[in-house]
């Protein structure tokens, strides 16, 4: 008797171990810049994400990570970092503090970001976009592969370095190195889409998020950029790309 109910729980544990096998969503991040990146992750719902928070990615480099039903999170790139051997430094544009990012630490803006939230079932839709908002520091796209519904692509291709108003630049050694998003720069409501500008209907496009719009059309621009910035698929894994140069 006992053995049949040794054999149940085995049985059960292989069942629910295949569930979260199966439900399981692959993130392959991989580097198309001329640089190294220094890719960062936060959780952002207690669900954690495999592999570590922060690491370094060649030119040409990959990296596969995964994460389980229902979770949230974001990428960023890093760029311009400096570490030692026990991780200790920090980098140029999208800083998290050290290389390894602190539980609950995301990039110092201005930063590009990839923000996901994974459904808890394959059946579920997967929203992701990647956004502007806290302004720009290096080009992401992601798409998504082996998914059914819109899944569209979302990204950055445009350098936004290059062309960048002088009142946002961000400048290191001479050379533009990110982007400020206006909400930064100038901490005004109607910029950041707060007080009495804290609604879709009263917070509108700025001409510097229509700068942002115009070069990366499929990326947040500001904050209430949602209906031409949310993308949804089901049952995808996905491609992360930093500096990509295709949609």
């Amino acid at each position: 008797m006992a053995s049949i109910h040794k054999q149940h729980y085995f049985l059960l544990f292989l069942f629910m171990f295949q569930a979260i096998a199966v439900s399981a969503t692959q993130f392959t991040l991989q580097n198309n810049c001329g640089y190294t990146v220094w890719p960062g992750t936060l959780s952002g719902n207690g669900v954690a994400i495999s592999g570590d928070s922060g690491f370094a990615l060649t030119p040409g480099a990959t990296i596969q990570l995964s994460a389980p039903g229902g979770w949230s999170g974001r990428f960023w790139g890093r760029t311009g970092c400096n570490f030692d051997d026990s991780g200790t430094g920090k980098c140029i544009t999208g800083d998290c503090g050290a290389l390894k990012c602190p539980s609950g630490a995301g990039g110092v803006p201005p930063v590009s970001l990839v923000e996901f939230t994974i459904g808890k079932s394959k059946d579920e839709k997967d929203f992701y976009d990647v956004s502007l908002v806290d302004g720009y520091n290096v080009g992401i796209g992601v798409r998504s592969t082996g998914g059914s519904g819109d899944c569209q692509y979302a990204g950055c291709i445009a350098d936004l370095n290059l062309n960048c108003p002088k009142e946002l630049q961000v400048i290191d050694s001479g050379a533009v190195v990110a982007c400020k998003s206006a909400c930064a720069q100038f901490n005004t409501p109607e910029y950041c889409c707060t007080g009495e500008h804290a609604t879709p209907a009263t917070c509108s496009p700025t001409l510097y998020s229509k700068m942002f719009k115009d070069a990366c059309p499929t990326a947040y621009s500001y904050a209430y950029d949602d209906a031409s910035s949310t993308c949804t698929c089901s049952g995808a894994d996905y491609i992360i790309t930093f500096c990509p140069t295709t949609l």
